[in-house]
């Protein structure tokens, strides 16, 4: 899909100075809108790095105390 420039071509827009600049008392042409918001970004699947660290850790340190206590 190809969007052109949706912005009005100020040498074509009335109402403008030489410029594009809008003399006093008139009202400035109205922004073009474009028909998709940007670019898509899909985030990333599954967990991050860092909590399945956190709960290895856990599960570690869980274990240990477990086989610690059976032991004892």
């Amino acid at each position: 899909m190809t969007i052109g420039n949706p912005d009005p071509d100020p040498r074509h827009t009335t109402g403008l100075e030489p410029g594009g600049g809008v003399p006093p008392g008139e009202t400035p042409p109205a922004e073009g809108s474009t028909s998709e918001a940007g670019p898509r970004h899909d985030p990333p699947k599954g967990w991050a790095a860092g909590p399945l660290i956190a709960i290895l850790v856990v599960v570690l340190v869980a274990a240990f105390f477990l086989a610690y206590a059976v032991l004892v």
